[in-house]
């Protein structure tokens, strides 16, 4: 017996696609998410939920489970070679969520499939691998392997939210045009051995920058600024080295909890919309991963494709393609072009400098943090209000 054409198909189980799925299962739509991984991944790169994320979320129910398992973040506190420059309070930024979310990516993911499971249990396929696409006339074929044997699924949409490497996108044929920076980093988990609490911290250095944000149950993410060096096997030792000669703080390595040196890139695609085909989060525009802009973004791209799949599956219109398609995806592209150039300024502010070319971004610094005007902005701008 045939499988039934499903509303949505959606390609890409991480939290862009989990939270998609919440959004159509609160919509009554039928649909399943496609994960490729049997076992949910471990490693934690995106820490941040940032207010308009938290704003959407309420609609299926998940803020309140998000802020139990969260540590927020109340303000940050910029530091250079010899001392305090100031510091970016969140208080403006929202009247109800004051405060970027600290919560590892992985226990994020955790909250949301449990969320999934209980708005639309069965929905969530792991094992999953996307292999082609085929449009049809009143939907998408799709053909894919399932723990090695084969599966064909058809759908009236396919949302490809499967990440930068996207197999929809590729399928789909469109190119994703973007490079690498210059900028590499080295991360690492560590428990809390700071005063700074709830505080995140960006130390402005010569050397190269170094960030650090609170982390639930008394942990503590660092992040150092290792020039153009790519530091793929260098330890714990050598990250809480750099740590300690850049702020001063001690971070104990023996209790490093996680540890890995990254890059950063940009790519976008022409357009998001191909048929009845959509590209979501990091399949459609990759920023900077500090700070989980690219998280963040992915998930209001999904708050805001859910009402044109009702619309174009339940509503009155004879002909999808009525649905203003054109508005979401220059709406969307443009929020991950401010995205990319905010990573591209709070990157170069971060690179390793001279001691004159220091004392000058100290100044600068100083200043901007100072102004009464600059404070709300800056703190609108970090939180990702402007999305």
């Amino acid at each position: 017996m045939p499988e039934p054409t499903l509303d949505v198909l959606i390609v890409g189980g991480g939290p862009v696609g989990l939270f998609l799925g919440c959004l159509l299962a609160q919509r009554g739509l039928s649909f399943r998410v496609l994960e490729r991984r049997s076992a949910p991944g471990q490693h934690s790169r995106a820490i941040g939920i940032h207010p308009p994320a938290l704003e959407a979320f309420r609609e299926v129910g998940l803020t309140e489970p998000l802020l139990a398992a969260g540590l927020p973040i109340t303000r940050g506190l910029v530091t250079g070679e010899n001392g305090p420059l100031g510091e970016l309070g969140f208080t403006s930024a929202s009247a109800d969520f004051p405060y970027i979310l600290s919560l590892p990516q992985r226990e994020t993911e955790a909250v949301l499939r449990r969320r999934l499971a209980e708005l639309a249990p069965r929905s969530f396929c792991a094992g999953v691998e996307v292999l082609e696409l085929r449009e049809e006339v009143d939907g998408v074929r799709v053909t894919a392997s399932e723990d090695g044997r084969p599966l064909t699924l058809r759908a009236r949409f396919v949302i490809g939210a499967d990440g930068w490497r996207s197999r929809v996108r590729e399928a789909l044929g469109l190119p994703f045009p973007g490079h690498l920076y210059p900028d590499k980093y080295l991360m690492g988990d560590f428990p809390d051995t700071t005063p700074l609490g709830q505080t995140a911290l960006v130390s402005l250095t010569g050397g190269g920058v170094v960030e650090s944000f609170p982390l639930p149950r008394g942990g503590r993410r660092w992040v150092v600024h290792t020039g153009d060096r790519l530091l793929e096997t260098a330890s714990t030792r050598e990250l809480t080295a750099m740590i300690e000669r850049r702020t001063g703080l001690h971070v104990p390595a023996a209790e490093c909890r996680m540890l890995s040196a990254f890059t950063v890139r940009r790519h976008r695609a022409p357009g998001m919309v191909q048929g009845r085909a959509v590209l979501i989060g990091d399949a459609a525009h990759v920023v900077s991963p500090i700070g989980g802009q690219g998280m963040n973004l992915g998930w209001l791209d999904a708050a805001a494709l859910a009402p044109l799949l009702q619309e174009s599956l339940t509503g009155r219109r004879v002909d999808w393609q009525h649905v203003d398609w054109q508005h979401f995806e220059r709406t969307r592209l443009r929020s991950a072009h401010i995205a990319g150039r905010q990573a591209e300024l709070n990157m170069a502010a971060g690179r390793p400098v001279g001691a004159r070319a220091q004392k000058m971004r100290e100044r600068l610094i100083e200043r901007v943090l100072l102004s009464p005007l600059a404070g709300p902005l800056l703190a609108r701008a970090f939180t990702m209000r402007w999305l």
